[in-house]
């Protein structure tokens, strides 16, 4: 196990997960962009939104971030019928696509900070709203694009105990730019 995950690995590793899910469960193609920190949480939002949580040595949450009308495309596609308003369908979709991603990002993420369990997801949506973590710690986000509409997936990590160093225990590292 390595003693430190990098900005750019971590992007990496969100890249490969969303686009093996993306690929293999729904046979949708997406173009990455750029990734980048988010510091403060956006502005509000319309759409929907899925967290799930992680914990272990590190912890932290994960998100997807997107409209109504592509989580209605998304989920349309993921369970094989049309559909063309959020309701429960769309949500539970949204949340097993969430877990898929954050949890095959979990899985490599474990070989840089240890053993990590996943949260069940929690999904929102509606109109002229906001989510924000309760930490101070910097979001890593990967936007993704299916045509004009965008998919934000997010993660966020932090050392459980930060005050680790001061106690002599050797905390592992995540080495921001």
């Amino acid at each position: 196990m390595a003693d430190q995950l990098e900005h750019g690995q971590l992007s990496q590793m969100i890249r490969r997960a969303t686009e093996e899910v993306f690929t293999t469960m729904l046979g949708v193609a997406l173009k990455a962009d750029e990734a980048h920190f988010e510091q403060s949480p956006p502005a509000n939002f319309d759409g929907v939104v899925s967290f799930i949580g992680l914990a272990g040595a590190w912890a932290g949450t994960g998100s997807l971030c997107c409209s109504s009308k592509l989580a209605c495309s998304l989920s349309s596609s993921f369970l094989m019928t049309e559909l063309t308003v959020v309701d429960e369908q769309v949500l539970d979709a949204i949340g097993e696509l969430t877990n898929m991603i954050i949890g095959n990002v979990k899985n490599e993420v474990e070989e840089y900070l240890g053993p990590m369990g996943l949260s069940i997801p929690t999904v929102i949506y509606g109109r002229n709203f906001g989510a924000r973590s309760l930490g101070h710690d910097a979001w890593t986000v990967v936007p993704f694009w299916s045509g004009a509409d965008r998919l934000d997936v997010k993660i966020c990590l932090a050392p459980k105990e930060r005050a680790a160093h001061e106690h002599g225990t050797r905390a592992r590292e995540f080495i921001l730019p």
